[in-house]
């Protein structure tokens, strides 16, 4: 009988949530959907100076609306909680595991100085860069049992280190990467508890995934050299190890780590960009990952249906904007009109004042645009005539000058002053019967009269949207006023 799947999305709560967490977050969430099992939220705030308040309302609320509901978490207990890992600390979870190390020989108490430790510190140069570390000597693993009671009992501060042992290597397994095999020369004695009492992340995952029974840890690439660290303590502990799903570093288009500084790097930063939850889903899903087939657009059922992370790319994954903007554009064609205007009606409110139809207008540039914003600038007119040059009414194309315009606009004005209906229906009656008794082309028509009530050569709409929205009243003046340039 297969084992059921179970993983986890385990974010410290430091801000806003970061795009490539994300997507550890949907790929966790896909893993288990993908089988039928069980996505649970664990929050790391072990590391209490980085906290950020109202960070975890951030996390909450960033799964929720992109749709990545958690089967157990602080909120839903599933059995194996506390799911803050603060709240495990108070219920002595950590300790008692390190103490079982402690006991097998696999973890010892170390009481060094901050001076001693400083006297370790070595200089190293990785790849042209000079960085200082700190390689421990093991020298409290030998401490006499009496003297390590003496010094508890005393109430001297500790830490709590992992044994590794100098000789021999680690191997560990990524499903993306295969065995992967470390000196384990190269692996210091890392600190388990903190002298705070507090656990580090690598110690308190590697509980915490156990006792939750988490069968798949998905991170990024950037923890691949802290998985032998992992391993060890799962072999400590007589444990059997999930399966790691490494992914790859996301870069920006330049191809360097995606930052902070790039503008877009977190979910939050997008969706005040004006990009709609689905889009950013779908795209983060693709950063990494792509379907057998050529389809980009996925709904989240969709994903968790054809998701394979045996698929999972190694190489790099670059964020390319001009893509999401794409794809956000589809969405925002497909979205249902309440979800529409709750996002497009504040752009049209940044320009619009005058009471007019602001669902009308904002209907207009449903699909015109990638990003909610774009919504505002093409809209101005409705609010204030622009300044333009009668030249604009010249098309060749449309076969129309300054003369024909003005004759068009003057033979329509009393036409559309006694016209009573200004809706698009009753405006496409009026117009239409002009143009069949007048024998003109329609472009003839339609273009200086768009012209005349836009002020612009390029409008979302046509002369009909355009009058219906503004009104008989405000149609006339503008027509009015293009027939004074044009004469």
């Amino acid at each position: 009988m297969m084992q059921r799947i179970r993983t986890r999305y385990a974010p410290s709560p430091t801000g806003r949530m970061h795009v490539g967490n994300l997507r550890t977050a949907l790929y966790a969430y896909l893993i288990a959907k993908h089988e039928g099992g069980d996505f649970l939220l664990r929050i790391e705030d072990t590391d209490q100076e980085r906290q950020v308040e109202g960070a975890v309302e951030i996390i909450n609320r960033t799964l929720e609306k992109t749709g990545l509901l958690w089967d157990e978490g602080p909120d839903k207990d599933g059995g194996v909680g506390p799911y803050v890992q603060s709240e495990r600390v108070q219920a002595g979870i950590y300790m008692e595991y390190a103490k079982k190390l402690i006991e097998k020989g696999e973890a010892y108490y170390c009481f060094c100085s901050k001076e001693r430790l400083e006297g370790l510190k070595q200089t190293l140069t990785v790849d042209g860069e000079t960085k200082e570390i700190t390689v421990y000597d093991k020298h409290c693993l030998h401490l006499p049992k009496e003297e390590i009671e003496a010094n508890l009992k005393a109430g001297l501060p500790f830490v709590v280190r992992q044994n590794t042992p100098n000789e021999g290597t680690t191997t560990f397994t990524d499903v993306l990467y295969g065995d992967i095999t470390v000196s384990n020369a190269e692996l210091d004695d890392m600190i388990l508890i903190k002298s705070d009492g507090f656990p580090t992340y690598n110690f308190a995952n590697v509980v915490d995934d156990h006792l939750m029974g988490i069968t798949h840890v998905v991170r990024g690439n950037e923890y691949l050299s802290s998985a032998p660290k992992y391993t060890r303590l799962y072999h400590a502990f007589g444990w059997e190890e999930p399966e790691y799903v490494h992914c790859p570093l996301i870069t920006d288009e330049n191809k360097k780590k995606l930052s902070k500084r790039s503008g877009h790097s977190s979910y939050e930063d997008l969706v005040e960009q004006g990009f709609v939850d689905e889009a950013i889903v779908n795209y983060v899903a693709l950063l990494g990952w792509s379907p057998e087939d050529n389809n980009e657009i996925f709904s989240l059922a969709e994903l968790t249906e054809k998701f394979d992370y045996h698929k999972i790319n190694k190489s790099p994954a670059v964020f390319d904007m001009n893509k999401l903007r794409w794809l956000n554009g589809e969405y925002i064609k497909k979205l249902e009109p309440a979800r529409y205007y709750e996002r497009a009606i504040p752009e049209v409110k940044k320009v619009i004042t005058k009471p007019l139809d602001l669902e009308k207008i904002a209907d207009l540039m449903k699909t015109r645009i990638e990003v909610f914003p774009e919504i505002s600038e093409p809209i101005r007119f409705f609010e204030e005539l622009p300044e333009y040059d009668p030249a604009i009414y010249t098309h060749k194309k449309m076969k129309t000058d300054s003369a024909v315009s003005l004759t068009v606009l003057t033979e329509l004005l009393p036409l559309l002053e006694a016209q009573e209906d200004y809706s698009l229906e009753g405006l496409k009656a009026a117009l239409s019967a002009y143009i069949e008794q007048s024998g003109r082309k329609t472009g003839q028509v339609l273009w200086p009269l768009r012209i005349a009530v836009s002020g612009l050569a390029s409008t979302p709409g046509g002369a009909y949207e355009i009058m219906e929205i503004l009104g008989k009243e405000e149609s006339l003046r503008r027509i009015r006023l293009g027939i004074a340039k044009l004469s």
